[in-house]
Formats: structure tokens, sequence, C-alpha cells
């Protein structure tokens, strides 16, 4: 096929959405956790996921004024700033943090946020059912030893566990962080960094949750032995210098994450890894994004299944949010802000599932298209499953449609309702980590 989703409608309704700004509001200074203890346990409190209920829209479009791109960033400042005048964040539109976020006693009933995942990674529990694991050693000097105490420490370890932090830290690995099944990576009440040397690697595992941390400046490492577990060292080869790398594992979510500056992607699944949830986080500064999909013919990965929500990909972006080959991937409610090539792309069939989305395009005319399909004739690629529906696209955007709107496929890539792209300011206005403190709201 080959339809596009153009702008022809006049700008009077745009105008209007980007006038909605989020009444979001948190504290600014950082909890004390010092409540917990290694090896103490927190009594679980569970809570049913908020719902949302599905909502479809015609394609908000505008026509290509100068203007445009100027308001939606001062929108995005507005709705920044409003976070300082103490409003309850409550009620926001967004369920994963209308499910945990108005809880005062947040501290106390952390993992209360493994209920609250939405899209594939819903069910990633991570180490909801472990103890807490306290990290007050911010160093990495020993990747086959590591410290007790350490973040590496806590990582490898093969019993469930639900790792926080006690201060703020900067860690910067000498070697690529290997998780452990079953492990929450919970950033909530300190201001932590991984940067600058390795990041992290999750292989052949399942069921983990990284939430609330600040990751960037990520470098290649390897050639070099790393301990994966108490009883297992081995070499490691070259890591590319991901932020979050997923290799063959299953029942992921990545959740309120800054993400930036590092040397191969930013979030990368290969190797028939499934079950993912990407949402929340905020990304810029970064060339090729997010890579899902081994090879164009690596078969395994056609089961992969991928929600990409609520993010908002910011500015110094070039291209990948995401890239995709095999598989189903549900992009929903998410604020592109920026792109310098494209913000969609794939090369071997993959079924992708836009809704609710804002996508302003940036002031080059060759760089308006949101999508694009790499080394694939049209010939092959029209038969690919890409839709729109119910996307706000600004600044001359416009999304190349292809395949069968009504395709069963749709079905395997569809893990959420969508929301209206009326609402994307409100729902992503809290992207990235939370500045939360003991009780208070979040």
């Amino acid at each position: 096929m080959g339809d596009m989703t153009r702008p022809n409608k006049p700008m009077c309704s745009v105008l209007l959405t980007l006038l909605l700004v989020t009444k979001m509001g948190y504290s600014e200074t950082t909890t004390d956790i010092s409540m917990f203890r290694n090896g103490s346990g927190l009594a679980l409190e569970s809570s049913k996921n908020s719902t949302m209920a599905p909502r479809r829209s015609e394609n908000a479009v505008a026509e290509n004024p100068n203007e445009i791109a100027s308001m939606v960033y001062s929108a995005i400042l507005k709705s920044t700033e409003r976070r300082k005048l103490g409003y309850l964040s409550c009620g926001t539109g967004n369920p994963i943090d209308d499910c945990w976020r108005c809880d005062p006693n947040w501290h106390r009933n952390r993992k209360r946020l493994a209920d609250c995942g939405i899209g594939f990674g819903r069910n990633a529990v991570g180490g909801r059912d472990g103890k807490f694991y306290v990290v007050t050693d911010p160093g990495d000097d020993d990747p086959v030893n590591p410290r007790p105490g350490t973040l590496r420490h806590a990582a490898i370890q093969e019993q469930p566990l639900w790792i926080v932090f006690n201060r703020d830290m900067v860690i910067t690995l000498k070697q690529e962080l290997i998780l452990n099944s079953f492990k929450t990576i919970d950033g909530r009440g300190a201001n932590v960094h991984i940067a600058n040397g390795g990041c992290i690697t999750i292989q052949y595992i399942t069921n983990v949750i990284i939430h609330g941390l600040h990751i960037h400046d990520c470098k290649p490492t390897g050639n070099a032995m790393v301990r994966s577990s108490p009883s297992h060292v081995g070499w490691r080869t070259m890591a590319d210098g991901d932020a979050i790398s997923i290799f063959g594992s299953s029942h992921v979510w990545v959740d309120h994450n800054s993400l930036s500056h590092c040397a191969d992607g930013l979030v990368d699944a290969v190797m028939g890894s499934t079950a993912i949830t990407v949402s929340n986080n905020h990304l810029a500064h970064h060339n090729e994004v997010m890579l899902f999909g081994h090879s164009d013919t690596y078969m395994k990965d056609k089961e992969m299944q991928v929600t990409i929500a609520y993010n908002h990909f910011g500015k110094g972006l070039v291209q990948r949010m995401p890239r995709c080959r095999h598989g189903y991937f549900h992009v929903v409610n998410n604020d592109y802000t920026d792109w310098e090539m494209y913000a969609i792309g794939g090369s071997a069939n993959p079924t992708i599932n836009s809704q609710g989305n804002r996508y302003l395009a940036p002031s080059n005319l060759f760089a308006k298209e949101v999508t694009k399909r790499l080394d694939t004739p049209k010939s092959q690629w029209g038969s690919w499953n890409w839709r729109s529906e119910g996307d706000l696209f600004l600044n001359g955007a416009y999304f190349v449609l292809s395949g069968s709107g009504a395709s069963a496929s749709y079905e395997r890539a569809s893990s959420l309702g969508a929301k209206s792209s009326s609402l994307v300011s409100s729902i992503t206005s809290a992207a990235g980590p939370l500045p939360c403190r003991k009780e208070r709201h979040c």
C-alpha cells in the first residue's frame, strides 16, 4: 500500500491541545531509606493494576507553521515547572504512576511497584518475592569478587532481591553488570547514576525491573573475567556499550530512567528476548536509540513482543525509536519531540502498532517522515502491517502506512488501551527518574 497520514487539518485543535498542561507535582529532596537493612524484608502489599479503557480517535494533524516547534517545547517547559507547585501526583492519567505514586508511604511499600506494570512486560515481578538489599558502596573494584554492599554483589545473587540505595551515588562499573533473574534495581529516594563505564546486561534470565536510574556515558568493556553468579565466573568478550542490553531474556520492565550518551544503544533486545515494556523513560542525546531484533535472518525474534509507552524522546536523538526487525511492537502514548533521521524503523516485516503518540517533526524538510523501512523495496514492505491510530502529527510529521489496517497481527501487537494523544503531555510529563522523598507523594 504505502498510504501516508499527512497533515491536512486546521491547527486550531492542535493549539488547544498544546495548552493542556498537567497539574503534576512532587518533592525535590530525596528520601532517607535508613530504615532498610541488608537481609530484612518488608511485608508485601499488593495493588490491582490500573486499567486503561480503549479509546480511539481520528488522527489529529496540523499544518506546518513555524511556531509549532516552539509551542510544543513551551508546553513541556510549563508542565515541568508546575511540578514544583506541590500538587498531588494523583490522577495523572498515567496508569503506572497512578497505581503507586499517590501513596505517601511508598517508601515502606516499595514492592507495590511490581503490581503496577503495563504492556507486554507487565508480569515482570523482579525481586518482589525476595528480601531488600541496600547498596551502601558505589565501588566496583573487582568484578570477579565484588564486595558486599555493592550493586554488583547484589545483582549476581541467586535469590530474588529488591535492590535499593542508602544515598546518592555515581557507580562507574569496570565491566558490564550481569544481572541474575528476579531482581529489581530501584533508585527511588536517591540520585543514582550508572555512568562512564560498563552498564547493564540482562542475559538468559527472566523477571527484571529497572527503575529510577540515570544511565549514561556507557562504554565498551570486556575481554575480562566477570562474575555472573556466586558460583560462576566467565570470560566476557567486548560489550558494545549499551545502557541496557537484553539478550535471550523475558519479562523485563524498564521504567522511569534517564538514558543518554552511550557508545551503542540505549535499550537493545536481541536473540529471542520477549515480554518487554519500556515505559516512562526520558531519552536524549544519542544516535541509535533502541534496537529490537538480532538480525533479519534470526527467526526466533518473530515471537518478540515489546511495549514502548509513556516515554519522552527528547533532544539530540537521531534514529531508532525504535528500530525493529521481527516481532510485534506496540508504540503507545509517547512524546517524540526530536529526531534527525526518523523515529520508527524496521527491516524484516515487523508489526508496528502506533497509537496515541505525539510526533513533532524536525525543521529539516527531508526528515519529516516518522517511519523508515530499511534496505527493503516497496514491493516487499507494502505488505508489512504498520498502522497509525489516533496519533498527533506536528510540524509536518507524517507516518507512511502499509499492510492491512484490520489485520489480525495487530492483536499480537496490542498490549493496552491507548489514551488520546491530547493527553500525552500530561502522561509523559514525569518521564525519567522521580525525585521522591519519604512521607510525601512521590
